[in-house]
């Protein structure tokens, strides 16, 4: 709640009487990027033109756009360390490359604290805002000053002579740049405009002209089409992108969006660190343009802006517009090869003769070539341009019209396109050579193996219909054995009470039997056991019979008052209706639909404790999870690693990397690292196991903790016997190491993309490796790893209300199962090492978001894909709410992860993380992370109620809440299948804009106190909130990050024989449809995550980031 000042209220009003432009993004290796959006957003609604870069972006990457977009200001959020590395790079870059004047702008939350603000202050970075700027200046106050402070006219730093824009340099490019700001501005010196027009008319530089409805794709287009123009001709051309969007007509802002898609306009050879960029790197030149006043889909400044990269010397101009109408074609007179780009979905045929630049363009793209009636749209369009050019003795098919699909690495039907630009680009002078692209001898995409077949993306829609089916049909059964029972207790009453009428006793047993030879197989045995049940549960320990060898549990324990506590308590329903709809919607725990528990009893002994670690190198983890279990029976080890190892990168010195060692995590670069993080743990043994959160590189590091693994036990071997195992007993080893370790990868690519943002490859490609993992551990028996982990936490941490995290989760849970289902696996064999991870807050649906999924799960699993018991289990890991954790009265955060971890016990969660109070403003300390642990042991072992195992059955409000909660994510399941599933759901950015929706939704009622939050915005501290100057930060040390080099340049040296044909043969996998994770198994042995990672993209693509 803000309270703010008259002064701060005139800032959140400001409007600025110059052209002010802003480059913001999160900072390198940091996929927050919820606040920095928020911040774009309001800066576009006072006036500004915002060129957004998204998440994950390295000082250069920023301080290029800024150079070449002539910036006034950088707006940065980091929440993932290494801040203070980071803006003082950025700072000496600008000074270096021209940029001095631009104002760099800053925040982080609580994680940016009081003395490094300050000393980046001094430094020279503009302003570094703290969450206590927030509170008395409000969001618009905090952008109204940025607005301010960069109100400044720069026409004033542009060139005065035509030479300052010619050639490639640094400072050339900068003058470029300056140039047509003051083109844009409409205040450039009007001899120097004569001179660049009469200058260009006298070059001969082609200009290609894209033009193409909204959505269509025209940016990721372009950007493969540049990749393949550097590909083919060995990256020596340069080449100038102009791209224009639309001004908002109200405020005179613009959101400059065709940037972010670009992964194509960078260096391919980057500068270290201090160097310039040189001839070798800087290849495209990119200006974005707003349209302003002019009422066009184009800027006024356009055509002085092309004569100006004329001049500059550029061997080709890319001019990319705005999304147009049907009646639109103002770029055609600008350029030389118009090209229109358009999707399947035009409408009629007949709206095709609508369409004013199929007259003009020389080539049409049909984009998202993938789409239902892509082949019609082809043929259609194809039709149309042979009537537009009256080309009657050329056949349709022959016509200039390309089916791509620009979203898809390696597009046969893009490059296609881009070999048909070719000639006419030559002709109109660009100096090409033959080139080093195969041919592509197809009009459009081919080889379309889509993730979900086309025919399956209603699958949600149809486990809606399963589950209410099967819900169903349990009421109905449910029915018929309350009247079988209610019809014998009349017949019976009619025997005692009237033996007279022995007709109507015979006729009530009559009805029965009908009734009952209605009743379901399943349901009548149901029934039949319940006394069985009864009994089995009634007594002081459960015996079941396994392979001639009796388990015994004990079934009560007694409290200090001497009262027995039923470890499972019963119904004590007599209808049998009643017990019948119970035993199907609920049941025992461990029994079908596994409502209660996906087992029938905990494990004796063991908590459902993770410790979880991960900070500095690996040595200091190590260390950690040691402290963390010591005394524990189970060695459960959860890894979190640093943004570097997020990203698939290796630690380097260039400060944007460098401050981010081994903080908020531990750096993991090589096999050898991950030996030492996990020394001193039996990796096979039942009671370890090992939880990894990460994502985006998660194969590269399963593949070196599989190795880690397998090298504990050969080493062992050796210990053991005193020499090397033979080659047949090492293969035996390596059988019997992944046949037995235990643990779980997230790999969860979908809610990556979905909410997380740390995917480093695109996501078709992420998902054909994740198969291939699926299939390894099928072929190699691998039965108690988990290959995914289907996360929810970091969709709810990102913003979801508990309906959408449950939804979205489980959406993304069928998609994977779909998936490998359409590569020809059985459903049994890869279902049983699927897992789930959710967050737990302080909502009411929490408390039976285990209840849910479970049911959900092994409905859909059983009823509609006829899978066995085994892979009906739902097993999920809940981590209590970091969302809900909060700098002010940082004590109390512990209250509220109490109650959120005692929800996930009473609903029978497989393991569970507590989150340690002070993580709203650091990485946990070692006094905060046992506090953590000793909630959960406090509730295990002291709190009476815990020892029974299914409290929350039978409660009125649970039973509503599980078919609330239930009902709303069938009905979110039916809104995603509207959409083509959920990965045509995730091109339309649905599920990201409801998480963002809902975010805002919990923010703004906290803000306002609708949403009380102790401590936060009601029953505040009355001596105010002490702005604490010097806290304990756990940050890696320079020690720790210089020891990380060190270790990495010796793993680069031994193997600097073995990596580079290593690097070609898992390049080669790719290329030829093999299973990549088998080739990475091996690759880890000579070859570090940046080398793997690096060499994946040249044939997997890059991700490429959404608005």
């Amino acid at each position: 709640m803000t309270d703010m000042s008259a002064e701060y209220k005139a800032l959140a009003s400001y409007r600025p009487t110059h052209k002010v432009r802003f480059i913001t993004a999160a900072s390198l290796f940091d996929g927050h990027d919820a606040a920095i959006n928020i911040m774009r957003r309001i800066l576009q609604s006072m006036g500004a033109e915002v060129v957004h870069l998204g998440h994950n972006r390295s000082v250069d990457e920023v301080v290029t756009a800024a150079l070449q977009e002539d910036a006034q200001g950088i707006a940065i959020s980091s929440y993932q360390g290494g801040h203070v590395e980071y803006f003082k790079y950025m700072v000496d870059l600008l000074k270096s490359r021209g940029g001095e004047h631009i104002q760099v702008f800053g925040g982080g939350g609580g994680v940016i604290v009081p003395p490094e603000i300050r000393e980046l202050h001094a430094y020279g970075v503009t302003r570094i805002y703290s969450p206590e700027d927030g509170q008395k200046m409000g969001l618009a106050g905090m952008i109204g000053e940025m607005v301010m402070r960069c109100d400044k006219d720069l026409t004033g730093f542009a060139p005065k002579t035509v030479k300052a824009i010619e050639g490639h340099g640094e400072m050339n490019w900068r003058a470029l740049a300056q140039l047509i700001t003051a083109l844009e501005n409409g205040k450039a010196d009007a001899a120097l405009v004569d001179k660049v027009r009469s200058q260009a008319a006298t070059r001969k530089i082609p200009v290609l002209g894209i033009t193409g409805t909204g959505g269509a794709g025209k940016s990721s287009l372009t950007d493969e089409l540049i990749r393949r123009l550097r590909l083919d001709q060995n990256d020596k051309l340069r080449v100038a992108v102009i791209s224009i969007d639309p001004s908002r007509r109200k405020s005179g802002g613009a959101l400059l969006g065709d940037r972010i898609r670009m992964n194509a306009i960078n260096p391919w050879t980057v500068p270290a660190a201090g160097q310039k960029n040189t001839d070798s790197g800087q290849r495209v030149f990119m200006r974005s343009l707003a349209t302003r006043d002019f009422g066009s889909e184009i800027s006024q400044a356009l055509p002085d802006v092309i004569a100006a990269c004329k001049c500059a010397g550029f061997d080709l101009i890319v001019v990319e517009t705005s999304g147009i109408g049907q009646g639109d074609a103002a770029i055609v007179p600008h350029v030389d090869v118009p090209m229109y780009v358009m999707t399947p979905e035009f409408g009629a045929a007949s709206q095709l003769e609508k369409i004013d630049m199929l007259d003009f363009a020389e080539f049409i793209a049909i984009n998202k070539f993938d789409r239902k009636g892509s082949l019609d749209a082809l043929r259609d369009v194809s039709k149309q341009v042979q009537r537009n050019k009256e080309a009657w003795s050329t056949p349709a098919d022959k016509m200039p019209v390309f089916g791509t699909m620009a979203a898809r690495f390696n597009d046969d039907g893009v490059t296609a396109l881009y070999q048909a630009l070719k000639p006419r680009l030559s002709a109109l002078g660009l100096a090409l050579e033959s080139g080093v692209l195969p041919t592509a001898d197809v009009r459009h995409s081919t080889n379309q193996t889509p993730v979900v077949p086309a025919a399956r993306t209603r699958y949600l829609a149809e486990i809606s219909d399963t589950v209410r089916g099967y819900k169903k049909r349990a009421r109905a059964q449910a029915q018929l054995a309350r009247e079988v029972q209610q019809l014998k207790a009349a017949a019976a009453m009619l025997k005692i009470d009237k033996p007279e009428r022995a007709p109507a006793a015979e006729a009530a047993l009559d009805l029965a039997g009908h009734r009952k030879a209605r009743m379901d197989g399943d349901a009548r045995a149901l029934l039949a056991q319940w006394p069985d049940m009864q009994a089995a549960y009634a007594g002081d320990e459960y015996v079941v019979k396994i392979r001639d060898k009796e388990i015994r549990t004990a079934l009560t324990t007694k409290s200090l008052s001497g009262t027995t506590i039923r470890k499972v308590a019963l119904p004590q329903y007599e209808d049998h209706g009643e017990i019948l709809k119970w035993l199907m919607l609920d049941n025992v725990p461990g029994s079908y639909p596994y409502t209660a528990g996906t087992f029938a009893f905990k494990r004796e002994g063991e908590d459902p404790t993770r410790m979880f670690a991960g900070e500095g190198d690996p040595f200091r983890t190590n260390t950690r999870f040691k402290l963390l279990s010591e005394g524990m029976a189970a060695k459960r080890l959860s890894t979190a690693f640093d943004s570097v190892t997020l990203y698939g990168n290796d630690p380097a010195l260039r400060p944007d990397i460098y401050g981010k060692v081994g903080n908020s995590g531990v750096s993991i670069a090589t096999l050898d690292d991950m030996k030492v993080l996990y020394d001193g743990f039996d990796l096979c043994n039942p009671s370890t196991s090992v939880s990894m959160t990460i994502n985006g590189p998660a194969p590269s590091i399963l593949a070196m903790f599989m190795n880690t693994a397998i090298d504990q036990n050969l080493d062992k071997f050796k210990k053991d016997n005193g020499r090397d195992p033979t080659a047949t007993e090492a293969a035996k080893i390596r059988e019997w190491v992944q046949e037995n370790v235990r643990g779980t990868v997230q790999a969860d690519i979908l809610k990556e993309d979905q909410g997380q943002n740390t995917c480093i490859f695109s996501t078709e490609f992420s998902l054909k490796v994740m198969g291939d993992i699926a299939q390894y551990f099928v072929h190699n028996r691998v039965r108690n790893f988990y290959s995914v982990s289907i996360s929810g936490y970091h969709i709810a941490e990102a913003g979801a209300n508990p309906i959408s995290q449950l939804a979205f989760t489980l959406s993304n849970g069928f998609t994977f199962v779909e998936a490998y289902l359409a590569r020809g696996m059985h459903i049994d064999d890869f279902a049983p090492n699927l897992s789930f991870f959710f967050s737990n807050g302080m909502d009411p649906e929490y408390t039976v978001m285990g209840r849910v999924a479970r049911r959900i799960w092994a409905v859909a699993m059983k009823e509609k894909y006829g899978a066995n018991e085994r892979s009906q289990k739902l097993k999920y890991h809940i981590q209590t709410s970091g969302r809900s954790l909060h700098a002010q009265e940082i004590q109390f955060n512990d209250i509220r992860t109490t109650l959120q971890a005692l929800i996930a016990i009473y609903d029978n969660c497989n393991s569970l993380h507590t989150n340690a109070f002070d993580e709203a403003i650091t990485t946990p300390t070692e006094e905060s992370v046992r506090r953590a642990m000793a909630i959960q042991l406090i509730i295990n072992r002291e709190w009476g109620l815990a020892k029974n195992e299914n409290p929350s059955q039978g409660a009125f409000i649970i039973e509503e809440l599980t078919e609330l909660l239930e009902e709303a994510v069938l009905l979110e399941f039916e809104r995603i299948a509207e959409r083509g599933g959920v990965l045509g759901a995730m091109e339309t950015g649905y599920q990201r804009g409801r998480i963002q929706d809902e975010s805002m939704h919990y923010e703004m009622l906290k803000h306002t106190g609708e949403l009380p939050i102790i401590g936060v915005n009601t029953f505040r501290n009355p001596h105010g909130d002490a702005v604490q100057d010097k806290l304990e930060l756990a940050r890696s040390t320079d020690e720790e990050k210089q020891n990380q080099l060190k270790r990495l340049d010796d793993f680069h040296r031994r193997h600097a024989a073995e990596s580079p044909a290593m690097l070609k043969r898992l390049q080669q996998a790719v290329i030829e449809n093999l299973n990549v994770f088998e080739v990475l198994m091996e690759a880890v042995r000579v070859c570090s995550l940046g080398q793997i990672t690096n060499a994946l993209f040249e044939v997997g693509g890059q991700y490429r980031r959404n608005m």
